[in-house]
């Protein structure tokens, strides 16, 4: 997944909704890869959108995973003529063009196992470039038993957890998941964790790049950007 930048939820902002088909269509004129978020609707199928529920975007309240995807279908973004996209929506409208990375969402009460299968049962004959990543290292390891062909990351933060013990939980997250590449927070980078498994051989990208400062980090620390607004160097609103 090195060698791309991506695009942060699609390329939003300047009424255009993150997550949206809208947005993955602008990042796609633009030629950069697409970042997305997918829930399970309540019905098993793979939704995109971020939050857990739906108030920050849309005009509805409520947890996403208490929706079906038909009723998930039909909300319309705040503001904005689109409504949530389905996962197989997002892959038909990108067709291969582009490489795409799905992070995989889910509240600590969810199961992991009917997630990731909600957005397998959805790339089992997508010949695009794709990646599904997550901060959950049981999202990266179950697709290592169950799906191996996948390409696989761990989400990682630092956050204010840079001591040891934050130090052996990313360790112990690395070796549960065996992910092929990290997406590390760039408020962390330079890290000492994140070039060493670079040294290893793993791809690290970073998130999310908001500056061209930003930016310049990136391109010393990481193989990739997952980016936004100014993070593309002023090459994109």
């Amino acid at each position: 997944m090195a060698g791309q930048d991506y695009a942060h939820r699609g390329l939003h902002g300047a009424g255009r909704v993150e997550n949206s088909l809208g947005a993955f269509e602008d990042a796609l004129a633009r030629g950069y890869g697409i970042e997305c978020d997918v829930r399970r609707a309540s019905d098993g199928r793979a939704m995109v959108f971020h939050d857990a529920d739906l108030a920050r975007l849309t005009d509805e309240t409520g947890l996403v995973a208490a929706r079906d995807s038909k009723a998930l279908g039909a909300i319309r973004f705040s503001g904005s003529g689109e409504t949530i996209p389905s996962l197989r929506e997002v892959l038909t409208l990108i067709g291969g063009r582009t490489p795409i990375l799905i992070e995989l969402k889910a509240s600590r009460e969810e199961r992991i196992a009917a997630l990731c299968l909600s957005v397998r049962r959805v790339l089992e004959g997508y010949t695009g470039p794709h990646a599904v990543m997550s901060f959950d290292p049981r999202v990266a390891r179950w697709f290592y038993r169950h799906s191996p062909h996948t390409v696989r990351g761990l989400v990682v933060t630092e956050d204010e957890d840079k001591a040891l013990p934050g130090h052996l939980r990313r360790q112990f997250a690395l070796w549960h998941g065996r992910p092929d590449f990290l997406a590390y927070d760039i408020r962390d980078l330079p890290s000492r964790f994140a070039a060493a498994q670079r040294r290893r051989g793993l791809c690290v990208l970073t998130w999310t790049v908001r500056t061209p400062q930003h930016l310049e980090r990136a391109r010393a620390h990481a193989d990739a950007a997952i980016a936004e607004g100014d993070g593309f160097g002023g090459a994109a609103a």
